[in-house]
């Protein structure tokens, strides 16, 4: 398998989408962050259009790409050797970010880690049922469709919708009050989907067989949502989209990842030093931005 740096270049910028993100919070008037401006001219009440765009897809986007080459990785290293390469690239970092923010936080606290968290539950479940199930043949014919990337989107979406009946977004738990696995229950059917969307999509190689047809209409239809997004502003319209964000922003997730996905595989497919070191740093920037980020921002 040849190296799909369209997909490392994604990566990159979702990296820097992530970054930018966590560098606003501060200043979007929602709490919950480590540094709070002592001028409220600094607030930036309008920034909350970006993050909710962002929290739509950006994350589901991340964990798709990652169940993506997970299977091309059990398949190469085996069971043991997998699983130990996992409990190092990400329980590692996990380990020691985790004890930094509880010793600053000065409770158990492990903050933007969760993802890494999550992504190595998954990856151990993933395991754990290789144990038992038979790789899933590659020679189905299936391809993405507008439709079927529709159905996708509605399943996501219902499921989220009742979670939320519960959960509301922004509400993160413990599950059972216990296991130490912070989880957001509003977004975390999207996560677990994505993810397993990442592994049927190499195993269907549906990332090549996605014309442009479908690649094309699938960023616009997800452009024109993120625009609907953004001109929530009070209204019927804003009324309307809140009453059903669920399914709104899992239509979101779904199209505007396999919209980008399609743009940067057509027009970012190429490669160059810079390139390629930034692929090579995104993780470690992921891992430690939040530290540096806070320094600077109480500096």
């Amino acid at each position: 398998m040849k190296r799909l740096y369209y997909l490392d270049n994604l990566k990159v910028c979702l990296t820097v989408l992530v970054i930018m993100h966590h560098a606003g919070q501060a200043y979007g008037n929602g709490g919950g962050w480590a540094y709070t401006p002592s001028n409220p001219a600094e607030f930036m009440p309008w920034i909350w259009h970006f993050f909710s765009t962002n929290a739509a897809f950006f994350m589901g986007l991340y964990f798709f790409i990652s169940g993506y080459f997970v299977p091309r990785s059990f398949d190469k290293q085996g069971s043991k050797q997998f699983v130990h390469k996992k409990l190092l690239r990400l329980g590692v970092p996990l380990l020691f970010m985790g004890g930094i923010i509880s010793i600053l936080s000065g409770k158990p606290e492990i903050g933007h880690m969760w993802f890494v968290e999550s992504l190595l539950v998954f990856c151990l479940v993933y395991a754990l049922i290789r144990q038992w199930v038979s790789p899933i043949s590659k020679t189905c014919s299936s391809k993405p469709t507008i439709i079927g990337l529709l159905i996708v989107a509605l399943l996501m979406g219902v499921g989220s919708y009742f979670i939320r009946q519960v959960s509301p977004q922004d509400h993160w738990i413990w599950p059972f009050g216990i296991i130490p696995l912070p989880m957001e229950p509003a977004h975390y059917l999207q996560y677990v989907m994505m993810f397993v969307l990442g592994i049927l999509a190499y195993r269907f190689q549906w990332l090549d067989k996605m014309n442009n047809g479908t690649g094309f209409t699938t960023l616009l239809i997800g452009i024109g949502l993120a625009i609907g997004n953004y001109l929530r502003d009070g209204g019927l319209w804003n009324a309307f989209v809140w009453q059903w964000f669920g399914i709104y922003e899992s239509l979101m997730c779904i199209f505007i990842s396999f919209g980008l996905i399609w743009l940067f595989r057509e027009f970012i497919s190429t490669t160059s030093g810079f390139w390629q070191w930034c692929a090579a740093q995104s993780y470690g920037a992921y891992v430690f931005h939040l530290l540096l980020m806070i320094v600077l921002q109480n500096a």
